[in-house]
């Protein structure tokens, strides 16, 4: 089979809270060795919330390993055996205090292909209610309503670096624009 890489072992060098890390020997399609290095990683979720004016809601946060203020949609990651949509709607609740009753599927995006094997979830909801906020203690964020058409122009013009609110903006302003959502 073309494209295929045996794995002929693993060894697991960092196991963590939110990540491990191996290090794999695999055998070419062409039967030559090679090494590969991996992060498993139990996958996210995000979604795409907006309100009844075109407003989607922006969670603005630290983020420590590029040691500044990303803008991203509201998402976090899966518990063992979570079940992604209600984690989803779960990570909603506790970023944004809104909920919603219809959501629509926008698909999985691999970040990071060449090492990591995070799967994020993304949904586009219209919010139908608001609620309190329930932040993880060492949660710090900061809610911003932006208009749609601003939030396409912040992609495009890189002012949003994190890529499932990228795919997530892109893809709800397409089904706006349809009239899908």
């Amino acid at each position: 089979m073309k494209l295929f890489e045996k794995t002929l072992k693993e060894e697991p060098i960092f196991k963590g809270r939110i990540i491990n890390v191996h290090v794999d020997d695999v055998e070419l399609e062409d039967g030559s060795l090679s090494k590969r290095e991996v992060v498993d990683h139990g996958g996210g979720v995000s979604v795409v919330a907006l309100t009844e004016n075109d407003e989607i809601l922006l969670v603005r946060q630290f983020r420590y390993p590029y040691k500044e203020v990303i803008s991203e949609i509201p998402a976090g990651k899966l518990e063992k055996g979570e079940n992604p949509f209600e984690a989803m709607k779960r990570e909603q609740r506790e970023e944004t205090g809104t909920y919603s009753e219809n959501y629509t599927f926008l698909g999985e995006l691999y970040p990071t292909p060449g090492y990591c094997g995070e799967i994020i979830r993304i949904w586009a909801a219209r919010i139908s209610g608001y609620c309190d906020m329930d932040l993880d203690e060492d949660e710090f964020i900061e809610v911003d309503k932006v208009p749609l058409n601003k939030a396409v122009e912040m992609v495009l013009n890189n002012e949003i670096k994190d890529s499932k609110t990228q795919v997530g903006i892109l893809k709800a302003d397409a089904l706006v624009k349809k009239g899908l959502l």
